[in-house]
């Protein structure tokens, strides 16, 4: 049996929330699948224990609740500071385990409690972007996400890819991209990677190269078309590659049928 360092162990009032989390995804996933087309690829790279910082591209205002629907433990997410200015919306973002930043200044209080919740061995959710995308492709990152990995080197980053959000209704003043028949909203959670804070020359990398690298992992997992700004970074033999493998577990899924 894998021992739990203590450290990691939830506190009795974690345990009830995260039996909450876990009774209440058995009946929201399927009434996604129905509603949105939900699709999720990629639960086995979800570590069982331990801290992790998942970071994701953003579309719409309904990314982090279905983020946190797809994982199978708990997301606490970064949430801009605005959310926490309205009773009700306030009530439900604090229940989520979500967190107040300030995006429009490096933020350290919200930099302090991220890197709490990863000491107790959570799951701290960040959108590199800072914002969601108008236009569907990624943007350049802010440096929020380099900073959270500088100060915190041996947490692993698990980057998310979600996209067919951006069609759904309440986007706020970000608007949304003209429907064509149903929904289907996918999110795709990549292996986790460790990122290096020195290059190959043993150079210290800045916070906005760190968030790079991060973008970077995120855009290998979108299709090509929200890629943005990556597009040209990411080899033509890799889009293929990744066409290749899905293709396959279509397959073998169709063939254990």
């Amino acid at each position: 049996m894998e021992r739990i360092p203590p450290a990691w162990r939830l506190s009795r009032r974690r345990k009830i929330k995260t039996l909450i989390f876990l009774t209440a995804r058995v009946f929201v996933v399927p009434l996604l699948r129905l509603l949105i087309r939900f699709r999720i690829e990629g639960l086995e790279h979800v570590p069982r224990i331990g801290p992790a910082i998942v970071a994701a591209n953003h579309l719409h205002n309904a990314d982090p609740v279905l983020i946190i629907a797809a994982f199978t433990r708990p997301v606490l997410f970064m949430a801009k500071k605005e959310l926490f200015g309205v009773p009700v919306i306030r009530w439900f973002v604090r229940q989520s385990g979500a967190f107040p930043v300030d995006r429009g200044k490096p933020d350290r209080q919200a930099l302090r409690h991220a890197e709490k919740l990863l000491r107790e061995g959570m799951l701290v959710g960040i959108f590199p972007e800072g914002t969601r995308s108008r236009t569907g492709e990624l943007q350049p990152p802010h440096p929020g996400v380099g900073l959270l990995i500088r100060r915190n080197p041996e947490v692993p980053v698990i980057p998310v890819a979600i996209w067919g959000t951006e069609v759904l209704p309440f986007n706020g003043t970000k608007g949304r991209r003209p429907l064509r028949g149903w929904p289907r909203v996918t999110v795709r959670i990549g292996a986790p990677i460790r990122v290096a804070l020195e290059d190959a020359e043993g150079r210290e990398r800045t916070p906005d190269e760190l968030a790079d690298e991060v973008m970077l992992a995120i855009a290998r997992l979108l299709p090509e078309s929200y890629r943005g700004v990556y597009r040209e970074r990411i080899p033509s033999r890799e889009t293929d590659d990744h066409r290749s493998d899905r293709s396959r577990a279509v397959l073998e899924t169709l063939a254990s049928e």
